[in-house]
């Protein structure tokens, strides 16, 4: 049963688009995807990702947010890839990948967004099964994730870490790093579907609310004629992360199916939100 009316926010993340934005023959520029979220889809916020801005120096920037305040879109927050391994083994690697994601919380504050995404790699995989390297791997990353959200916080920004592959898609081990860095700044974005078959979504989504400043709706496909998500329980998530939790944000719409168009998949995956927040 859905709740009479539910209190939060939709927003379309720019990976959704990844296929359609870009700066080839054909391909919509990344400039326009304020006009396009606000025209094409009725959206009025939108997320970024690093790699599909054509450059990030200030006139880029100026000119993506006067489209966005053109078309009254908000800029919430800066999704990063690509920009080190804030937990590598060597100590110069770990501090590179601070300098540089200090670049992306400064575009961010540009922007006027409230958190950028990061990544949180430099371990070995399946570290999540033995303890002892797990503590270990955490334990130097506390150090930098501390130095980063300090940072941040001079800019009004926050930093969080998705279930994004390696051990950030565990939540033990996910749960084990918030409480370790212990920062007002640092939080989880819950993506709904970035889970191994080995994690109960469910659950895993319900221990990350715990940390959440944001909420990223992944969806696949949907059903023809009732409009579900194919995968995930729609129903149940929003139930977790609206009812539950008290989350009255912005949840993003992350496509990533194949069988519907990146538009129609946007566009499916707004009403379902719509319908389930009444």
């Amino acid at each position: 049963m859905t709740a009479e009316k539910r209190n939060f926010e939709i927003s379309l993340a720019g990976w959704s688009l990844h296929r359609s934005i870009g700066e080839g023959e054909g391909k919509i520029p990344m400039l326009d995807m304020p006009k396009l979220a606000r025209d094409e889809f009725g959206i009025g916020a939108i997320e970024l990702v690093n790699h599909m801005l054509a450059a990030s120096d200030t006139n880029y920037l100026d000119k993506l947010a006067k489209n966005a305040a053109d078309h009254d879109v908000t800029i919430l927050l800066t999704m990063v890839d690509g920009e080190g391994a804030i937990g590598a083994p060597d100590k110069a690697e770990r501090q590179d990948a601070v300098a540089r994601h200090q670049k992306w919380i400064d575009i961010t504050e540009y922007l006027g967004g409230h958190s950028m995404r990061m990544n949180w790699t430099g371990s070995e995989g399946g570290i999540a099964e033995r303890p002892a390297e797990l503590k270990t791997f955490i334990d130097r990353c506390v150090p930098e994730f501390r130095k980063l959200c300090d940072y941040a916080d001079t800019k009004g920004i926050n930093v969080l870490i998705e279930n994004h592959g390696g051990p950030s898609s565990e939540p033990g081990a996910l749960l084990q790093l918030m409480v370790a860095v212990d920062h007002p700044r640092f939080g989880t974005l819950p993506d709904f579907g970035n889970f191994p078959e080995h994690v109960d979504n469910y659950l895993a989504t319900d221990l990350m609310m715990n940390f959440a400043k944001a909420v990223s709706a992944k969806c696949h496909d949907f059903d023809d004629e009732t409009g579900d998500e194919t995968v995930l329980d729609y129903e149940r998530l929003i139930a977790i992360v609206v009812d539950q939790h008290g989350y009255d944000g912005y949840i993003g719409i992350e496509f990533e199916g194949g069988r519907l168009s990146e538009f129609d998949g946007i566009k499916a995956c707004k009403k379902l939100l719509e319908r389930l927040r009444g």
